[in-house]
């Protein structure tokens, strides 16, 4: 059997095989009735007030060591311990890697804050909108 003959068979066999799905709702949605995803203000608040309080602690205790384990790598360091420069080592990786969290607590607070804020004024001005527009007597 020569290679296009192969090729041939079985690009036969794999379309047999192959179906197509669309990526829809089934016509009875069961349970889900159909709904938009839909989140809470309060679930948000919740997330972001977490966040904030995170945020607060690391800020005020994150580094609670950095300066005994700074003197210490320093005394380590000059008493001739090359494990004064890997506790400095040690400092600075966690320096960095708290910077990155505490960027991060206040970024998900932050954004959270946001976008209540932002879907707040959203539904507001879709309201209004809908108050004075005569698609609105169709949404009874």
């Amino acid at each position: 059997m020569t290679f296009e003959e192969e090729w041939a068979a079985e690009s036969s066999a794999a379309a047999n095989r192959a179906s197509t799905r669309l990526n829809q709702l089934p016509a009875d949605p069961g349970g889900g009735g159909g709904a938009d995803l839909g989140v809470k203000q309060d679930h948000l608040g919740a997330v972001g007030h977490a966040a904030h309080e995170l945020h607060g602690r690391l800020l005020k205790d994150g580094n609670h060591a950095r300066n005994d384990t700074s003197g210490a790598a320093t005394d380590l360091s000059n008493n001739g311990f090359r494990s004064g420069s890997a506790l400095a080592t040690v400092q600075e990786t966690w320096g960095s890697q708290l910077g990155t969290l505490l960027d991060a607590c206040a970024h998900i607070s932050n954004h959270l804050d946001y976008s209540a804020a932002a879907h707040a004024r959203d539904d507001e001005e879709i309201k209004a909108a809908l108050a004075v527009s005569k698609i609105n007597e169709y949404f009874t």
